[in-house]
């Protein structure tokens, strides 16, 4: 990623940011939501009646977000750098696989 930061040090400035177990547990099920209702986006573009679906997934998702980050009491990362929004998939993944 740009910006002269590693791929680590993007994951843990937004680990950092993510502390609150509340929070890490609404993200850890938002940011699937929200990629799964990406999925069901692209699906709907084949089957018209899927839509609706993934726009119900996607807002469910970032509800999650947003209540997690009520409990946090920060704003989200991506407030400040858009390019945040990317590594919270990333996060997702690594926490997934047990480096995060």
């Amino acid at each position: 990623m740009p910006a002269g930061r590693t791929r680590e040090q993007w994951i843990a400035q937004y680990a950092n940011s993510h502390q609150n177990r509340i929070n890490r547990a609404c993200h850890t099920l938002g940011i699937p939501i929200i990629l799964l209702s990406l999925l069901v986006f692209a699906a709907s573009l084949l089957r018209h009646r899927l839509w609706p679906y993934g726009l119900g997934l996607f807002a469910m998702g970032w509800i999650f977000q947003f209540v997690g980050h009520a409990f946090e009491g920060k704003p989200p990362e991506f407030f400040q750098d858009w390019r945040f929004l990317f590594v919270g998939v990333r996060w997702w993944w690594a926490k997934v696989n047990g480096k995060a």
